[in-house]
């Protein structure tokens, strides 16, 4: 085990709401009783003033650092940057990541038991929103005796509930990292989202969201492989993959996986059906489309008027899906608004993946940049 490891963590559960005193989602439909999972490391100060948010992307959860399990082999999906001695470093800070409601790994979702009907929600379940995550974060950031954050850091879908938190609720965030992520998504990167839900929606298994047992495991693994196209840089796959063949250094004149990269896309998507919910996708892709900034909060340069926060934007070179032209319009929005910003972008040949592969390049970052907010805090 890692010596910088946070070790075992248990995951724990926060329940709020009833169906008399239900969530109010932007929808306008009601949910309650709502669970959130959520995990912790380090531990917090005598005023709590320590706490660090950290926000998942679309197929994360709340496991980010540490061991759940003594045997298992692989840590959180973050734990380069979270533990003793890391950027978010658990000597100094009371680390806290939780499970996005829509989720299927604790917190309610689809896959959760509808209280009116006794049966998983399915379909059932109300469509939510970037700002309905947020706000049952909210609730657990109250339920945990938080007044502040010191900071909250998230990438890609991440981001977006970085950004939402920030604006929603500028009081209570001294610091926001923000990375590989923007205030909307494109048209293009909805257009790759709509083309994985359809193909789960035309998976004969699907059976219109009441399935039992596998479900529509192949349009899953489909949804997945598209989504992970956009992931990598056309760079990568080049030196990664190249047109090299499975086997030997010929056709095999059929319609199997011969090309590497189709065997990888294959097992990308294989992988994913047995961790993910296919519902689950179909919803949180949802709530990535519906997301936009100027939408909710008018033009970003009003928009970030809002932010109290000091802010730090990452973007990095070979991103097709959050380009760097993005993250620059945000970052010129907050310089116009005279808001403190810091942004850099990073040269990396892994696409927008890069945020969790070169965990070595961000942490160097982060951890000059909640150093810096540390001076502010004690000047």
């Amino acid at each position: 085990m890692d010596c910088n490891s946070v070790g075992l963590v248990k995951p724990q559960t926060f329940n709020f709401g009833s169906t008399d005193n239900p969530l109010v989602l932007e929808s306008g439909h009601l949910l309650g009783p709502v669970d959130i999972v959520f995990e912790t490391y380090g531990a917090p100060n005598a005023d709590r003033s320590n706490a660090i948010l950290i926000l998942h992307a679309l197929s994360g959860n709340h496991h980010a650092a540490g061991y759940n399990d003594p045997h298992d082999r692989q840590t959180g999906w973050w734990d380069g940057m979270i533990g003793p001695g890391k950027p978010f470093d658990t000597n100094r800070f009371w680390v806290i990541c939780s499970n996005i409601i829509g989720g299927c790994k604790g917190s309610t979702g689809p896959t959760s038991i509808d209280p009116l009907t006794g049966a998983p929600y399915g379909l059932n379940f109300p469509i939510v929103t970037i700002g309905d995550m947020v706000e049952a974060q909210k609730r657990l950031v109250d339920h945990l005796g938080i007044s502040r954050l010191y900071s909250m850091a998230g990438g890609s879908m991440g981001g977006f509930q970085v950004l939402e938190w920030a604006l929603r609720f500028p009081d209570m965030v001294r610091s926001a990292i923000c990375i590989a992520s923007a205030a909307r998504l494109s048209a293009q990167a909805i257009a790759f989202n709509s083309i994985g839900r359809s193909a789960i929606i035309r998976d004969p298994e699907w059976k219109e969201g009441q399935y039992n047992g596998k479900g529509p495991e192949q349009g899953l693994a489909m949804a997945r492989m598209i989504g992970h196209i956009t992931y990598l840089s056309e760079m990568l796959l080049d030196v990664k993959f190249g047109r090299r063949l499975q086997s030997a250094n010929r056709f095999s004149y059929n319609f199997t996986s011969e090309f590497a990269i189709e065997s990888y896309l294959n097992y990308k998507g294989s992988t994913f059906t047995q961790r993910f919910d296919a519902n689950s996708y179909l919803y949180i892709t949802k709530a990535m489309d519906y997301f936009d900034l100027s939408r909710a909060y008018g033009p970003l340069k009003q928009a970030f008027a809002r932010i109290k926060a000091r802010c730090l934007f990452v973007s990095y070179s070979s991103d097709w899906l959050f380009p760097t032209l993005q993250t620059k319009e945000m970052v010129r929005a907050l310089l116009s608004n005279g808001k403190p910003v810091s942004f850099i972008e990073v040269d990396s040949p892994f696409g927008h993946d890069a945020f969790l592969l070169e965990e070595e390049k961000l942490g160097r970052i982060v951890s000059g940049f909640l150093t810096g907010v540390g001076k502010e805090v004690e000047a």
